[in-house]
């Protein structure tokens, strides 16, 4: 074992203690991080405007602040993109992390010398984690990958301006860059096959211990090396034994993944976002996410199905409760108030606090009142392909309000690695599965308002070739798995098998 192997043992112990601290005293953390937030943008701008000089307590705050998203907070952004200091936060920020809007085109979401760190350390600490569970660190002595965007930064007014997974590439540790795969020159190839097939060439005779990325490009990749060389990638990597990724739900996945892999492994869930690193995976047993209460960032909570009424609920920690589905709402070092980033959750723990991402709150179908939203059908798909060879590659869900003949219906566009030996037989499993999570869905099946879903089978591939034709093939480009228009599902109708 290598001496880096040694000492992260111990080290790994250490932060874990570390992290117990704040993690066992939830909401003493929580009232210190919006005592100090507040203090500290009084004197910003949108400080002045909001009178947060007066602000003594959460229902202070909550009668100034009232919950907003990017265009709520735009007129302020743009003033820093301008140049302005102390719009949102003191002085300038050290980045722009660069996203796509539906409504408002490219979005500029600051990033802080206050929250840059919490980004690397939160990264950090779901790895010690790891290491502290396993008592075993020989992994850092193997080759990472991190399939991300280009690390090349622009500039926009003296601030830096990237993808998030760009920026952080910045900040890999010293004693982690001879690790370190793809090369500098290969990460930053903005055409995305090409960059993959680059990755081949690199890894494919290197000893891989850690991969991290979203599941769909990571499937591309391990497809590609699997094509080049004709072995599995246990084969071609023998140390490699925990993969990491965030920003979907694993599970429809899980069955091709280790299909390709050719053995069982372990997995972390992360949950970063340009607007702050939210939670990660601190236990292979415990379900969920530990919530980052220490990392500037004061959390509040509407509960989904009240999210789009005149006076929804808006509670902080304290009072949450497990088993509801939550829109979360983010106040951060960042400068960003009362900021709704379009996640639902739902808490598994409340000792410590974890969380699981069940969706997006936008993303939902309800084309006849059925709330249907991206947990269930998730969880119906999970069901369905329970003990049986059936593998997906990629799925996604729209009403189809006016078919040509017949009641309407959902209409499941999936692409199959493995598909079921009877397709009907498999879309019954799944509308079961439905009826029995979501009793609107239930009498609609029952009151003849809906027929039984319907799943269209894209070919392979076809997500792929959908995702370039729209502009958005890469690495940190997620299928919505559900939608409540037929944007998606039109266009895929290009991509079926004949």
């Amino acid at each position: 074992m290598s001496i880096k192997a040694i000492f992260a043992i111990p080290f790994a112990k250490f932060a874990t203690k570390r992290v117990s601290k704040w993690s066992n005293k939830p909401h003493k953390t929580q009232d210190k991080v919006f005592k100090k937030l507040i203090s500290k943008a009084k004197n910003t701008a949108f400080g002045k405007d909001h009178d947060f000089k007066n602000i003594v307590s959460y229902n202070d705050f909550k009668d100034r602040v009232k919950v907003t998203d990017y265009e709520g907070l735009r007129a302020y952004v743009d003033r820093i993109v301008a140049g302005e200091s102390d719009v949102l936060w003191i002085g300038k920020p050290l980045y722009f992390a660069k996203t796509s809007g539906t409504t408002s085109g490219a979005k500029y979401i600051p990033i802080t010398k206050e929250s840059m760190p919490t980004h690397i350390k939160a990264a950090r600490n779901a790895l010690l984690f790891y290491i502290a569970e396993k008592k075993d660190a020989s992994f850092v002595n193997g080759k990472m990958i991190f399939l991300q965007g280009s690390p090349i930064l622009s500039n926009k007014n003296g601030i830096k301006l990237g993808r998030l997974s760009g920026i952080v590439a910045h900040y890999v540790p010293k004693y982690l860059l001879k690790n370190r795969l793809p090369s500098w020159e290969t990460n930053c190839i903005e055409d995305w096959d090409t960059k993959v097939n680059a990755i081949v060439e690199e890894t494919m005779n290197e000893d891989m211990s850690v991969i991290s990325g979203i599941p769909s490009w990571v499937q591309m990749y391990f497809e590609k090396l699997i094509e080049k060389t004709g072995k599995s990638i246990s084969e071609l990597f023998p140390n490699f034994n925990f993969f990491i990724y965030g920003g979907v739900n694993f599970e429809p996945y899980k069955n091709k993944f280790e299909s390709l892999i050719g053995k069982k492994i372990d997995y972390i869930e992360l949950y970063p976002a340009s607007e702050g690193f939210i939670a990660y995976q601190d236990s292979q047993t415990a379900k969920g996410m530990l919530l980052q209460l220490n990392s500037g960032i004061f959390y509040e909570f509407i509960p989904a199905n009240e999210f789009y009424q005149e006076n929804p609920a808006r509670i902080s920690l304290k009072d949450v409760k497990m088993g509801m589905n939550y829109v979360i709402i983010l106040n951060t070092t960042a400068g960003l108030w009362g900021y709704n980033i379009g996640d639902t959750v739902e808490f598994t723990s409340t000792k410590p606090y974890r969380i699981k991402v069940t969706g997006r709150i936008k993303h939902f179908i309800s084309a006849f009142g059925e709330h249907v939203i991206g947990k269930e059908v998730e969880k119906a798909l999970n069901d369905s392909i329970l003990n049986t060879n059936t593998t997906i590659s990629e799925f996604t869900v729209a009403p189809q309000v006016n078919p040509e003949n017949g009641l309407p219906y959902h209409e499941w566009f999936i692409e199959f690695e493995n598909e079921p030996n009877n397709l009907l037989e498999f879309a019954t499993k799944i509308d079961a599965s439905m009826q029995a999570q979501n009793i609107y869905y239930l009498d609609l099946i029952a009151g003849k308002v809906l027929q039984q879903l319907v799943i269209r089978k894209v070919k392979k591939g076809g997500f792929h070739e959908y995702m370039k034709s729209i502009g958005k093939f890469g690495g940190q480009n997620k299928i919505p798995q559900l939608s409540d228009d037929r944007k998606i599902a039109d266009v895929l109708q290009n991509f079926l098998v004949d």
